[in-house]
């Protein structure tokens, strides 16, 4: 999966197309992520210890991950990535277009 938490992201598909978001989970099992600001619902909520007003709340619900497209931060663009390397060394590299190869990703996780 090609897609981590923190990533920012754009929507390409659904209702909330064109906009963009973080990434603030996601679900390897069902293929989906939360995006913030992105998919916002409302829900009941029956007064408790936790919510003692309760009420409508938004919230925000999850997208399927084909529907998102990972945001370049130095091009300021959506752009398709893939996977360089094998095993340990694997990679997450934007695709670049024409060229062979393409830029290395850096994240806060390696």
């Amino acid at each position: 999966m090609s897609i981590n938490k923190n990533d920012r992201v754009l929507v390409i598909a659904g209702k909330d197309k064109g906009r963009t978001g973080t990434v603030l989970n996601v679900d390897r099992v069902s293929d989906r992520v939360i995006v913030a600001g992105v998919n916002i619902v409302k829900k009941t909520v029956k007064r408790s210890q936790q919510q003692p007003q309760g009420g409508i709340i938004d919230v925000e619900r999850p997208i399927h991950i084909s529907n998102v497209m990972r945001i370049d931060d130095e091009a300021g663009v959506a752009k398709r990535q893939g996977a360089e390397g094998t095993g340990r060394d694997k990679q997450r590299v934007f695709k670049e277009h024409n060229k062979q190869g393409g830029r290395k990703i850096t994240t806060s996780d390696e």
